[in-house]
């Protein structure tokens, strides 16, 4: 089959590699009939790229149709069509129970001192084959696929996989009062579809900071109050003065550890790139490697008592935060990954009955899987205003 495939930094290719196979008889093989490329698969050939193998297969968005079962699979059948969460997970152990897929007990890398494993996601989860690519072998066929029905087109639904449940996580964990105030930092696919599940949700006032024009343009269509400025001391005036002087109830952090600013970290970030991969990942699990830009301005730009969601990829081990200002204003601070399963019942009937979320114009490219390098080159620069892309194997 032809798959996605990591060569180096900045560098994807699309190969020939072997056809996935059932392994375990609780597997189903699925058909890939879109996949997304996400922000975080950028880190993987930028800032991750030491964690990652060649030949590895990458993406983490994928649905389409379930080709063949292992014999104890029950829940779905081949023909049916599924989203794939991004988290591996059992959704029967504990942890799993809880709502936390994405700490699921039983693909836990304890190895790695890390959580779930994720498709398509570096050695730290599991180095588990990706989505970008014809073909995928999904694990817990009874428990882990979305089942969703034939129609609308793709783009009604590949979303579950991760851009909705993160989007829709990063509201829930920002506590925004009814009819209270947000400011999401950066209008990527994350950071945009939470200013849409903040307003579906009762928030009054959703303020949202960037400087991409096509991003921006976006958001204003959607009735969203932009400030164009990532400058900290800007977005925290300008917001200030949109809040009654106060800052807004939440601030969602949509951008993490490749926001502009520290000059060390973006140091250290550009060393993965000449350093032998086995000493950036020692270097990389014992020191603070993140550019902390839009988090410091998150917790300047939230009111006294307000809190902070991250859903922006964070990578450092040891990234300075200001506790004496944190505990002083009060914050509260709420992140991780989505734990997809979590929220697909609040989701999915939203996706069955009309389109409040717009999600069916959300995607602004769609290519062919053999245009991926392409699509992720234009992607990473921000160019010819690609802001989401699906791939169409």
């Amino acid at each position: 089959m032809r798959a996605v495939t990591w060569h180096g930094r900045g560098d994807v290719r699309v190969d020939t590699v072997p056809d996935p196979t059932i392994q375990d008889q609780t597997d189903v093989i699925v058909e890939i009939t879109s996949s997304g490329i996400c922000g975080s698969d950028l880190h993987l050939i930028e800032v991750l790229a030491p964690f990652m193998t060649v030949g590895d297969v990458m993406g983490h968005e994928p649905m389409g149709i379930v080709r063949e079962v292992g014999r104890d699979v029950t829940s779905v059948k081949p023909g049916d069509r599924v989203v794939v969460p991004f988290n591996v997970s059992c959704n029967t152990c504990w942890t799993c129970s809880q709502g936390l897929q994405s700490q699921c007990e039983t693909t836990q890398n304890r190895e790695q001192g890390m959580g779930a494993s994720l498709f398509g996601y570096t050695k730290l989860y599991g180095q588990v084959p990706g989505g970008q690519a014809e073909y995928l072998r999904v694990p817990f066929g009874n428990t882990l696929p979305i089942k969703v029905p034939d129609a609308p087109l793709d783009d009604r639904f590949v979303y579950l996989s991760d851009v909705l449940p993160t989007a829709w996580q990063a509201v829930q964990y920002a506590g925004i009062p009814e009819g209270g105030s947000v400011l999401v930092l950066g209008l990527g696919p994350i950071g945009d579809m939470a200013t849409r599940v903040a307003k579906h949700l009762g928030a009054g006032q959703v303020i949202a900071s960037d400087v991409v024009p096509e991003r921006l343009a976006r958001a204003r269509r959607n009735g969203i109050t932009v400030i164009d400025s990532t400058d900290q001391a800007e977005v925290v005036a300008r917001v200030r003065d949109l809040t009654d002087g106060r800052g807004p109830d939440a601030v969602i952090d949509a951008v993490g550890m490749e926001a502009h600013g520290s000059p060390l970290a973006t140091i250290a970030q550009k060393a993965t790139a000449v350093v032998p991969d086995a000493i950036m990942e020692r270097v990389m699990t014992v020191v603070g490697i993140d550019r902390l830009a839009a988090l410091n301005t998150a917790i300047e730009a939230v009111r006294r008592g307000g809190t902070i969601s991250l859903s922006g990829v964070y990578g450092g081990a040891t990234d300075p935060l200001p506790l004496m200002r944190m505990f002083d204003k009060q914050i509260q601070l709420r992140m991780g990954q989505a734990n997809v399963w979590r929220w697909v019942p609040d989701i999915l009937p939203l996706l069955l009955d009309g389109d409040p979320l717009g999600v069916d114009e959300f995607a602004t490219h769609r290519l062919p899987l053999e245009q991926a390098p392409e699509a992720y080159a234009n992607f990473r620069q921000k160019k010819d205003g690609a802001v989401k892309v699906l791939l169409q194997p």
